[in-house]
């Protein structure tokens, strides 16, 4: 006797089948930031001394707070950074039964690129901060103030500086990524190039001091980001194309 399962039925389980997956790619997810949490708590003093090693003062506490304050933020940078790459890894595999075999070698490499650019754009952003700013905010001190940093004002204004940039640093293999799925196209980042380059502008002045120069020193590299984004998205679209193309070749014969 055949047994007929209803279309609903299968349905489902089918959602039911993904969604038990997504929670186990979720809690993989979480059990590393939790172990990437701990390593940085374990290493807060050596990290912490390295951020303060670029300034030439002492920096205070007001409050005990301040000290949990501290712990916690460098061991949450540290447990963000180390699972960027193992949240990308969940995704690409929640998503690599939809793909290709050939889309899903070229969305692999996407993974340590992702982690890479995370961290040029961390160590960037620093870069322009002990550089550009810190200078620019002693000048304009000029011997009138005596510079007392607490703790956690000071690592605030870091992480609001750098933070962006680890962030916007991933634009080009978002593009990639992206175009890849067909999702975006290098026609369209042209089109809205404009309106790129004016938010761009706006993030880069919101992290530096009203300086001019300061905000051009920072805009352009950004500027320079979206346009290698419209490069690499092009190569990826040329790539699907020509791919494309073969198969209704292929098909036509």
């Amino acid at each position: 006797m055949a047994v007929h399962t209803h279309p609903n039925s299968e349905k489902e389980m089918n959602v039911t089948g993904h969604l038990t997956e997504l929670r186990n790619r979720l809690i993989v997810t979480v059990v590393f930031f939790i172990l990437f949490f701990g390593l940085g708590f374990y290493f807060v003093k050596d990290i912490y001394h390295f951020f303060e090693s670029g300034l030439d003062m002492k920096l205070n506490i007001i409050s005990p707070g301040e000290v949990f304050w501290i712990y916690f933020t460098i061991a949450g940078m540290v447990a963000i950074a180390g699972t960027l790459p193992i949240f990308a890894l969940q995704v690409w595999l929640f998503i690599r039964p939809g793909l290709t075999s050939k889309e899903r070698k070229a969305s692999l490499a996407y993974i340590p690129a992702l982690f890479i650019l995370f961290i040029v754009g961390l160590v960037f952003g620093y870069t322009v901060f002990i550089k550009l700013i810190m200078p620019f905010l002693f000048q304009l001190s000029d011997g009138m103030f005596n510079e007392m940093f607490t703790v956690e004002r000071y690592f605030k204004f870091v992480i609001r500086v750098t933070l962006p940039f680890a962030i916007l640093f991933e634009i080009p293999i978002v593009a990639m990524f992206l175009t890849s799925l067909g999702i975006l196209t290098p026609t369209f980042m042209k089109k809205t190039r404009k309106y790129a380059y004016f938010v761009l502008v706006i993030i880069g002045a919101a992290v530096t001091p009203p300086d001019f120069v300061l905000q051009l020193v920072v805009a352009v590299p950004l500027i320079l980001l979206y346009e290698v984004s419209i490069h690499l998205s092009a190569i990826v679209y040329r790539r699907k194309q020509r791919k494309h193309e073969e198969f209704m070749k292929q098909d036509s014969l």
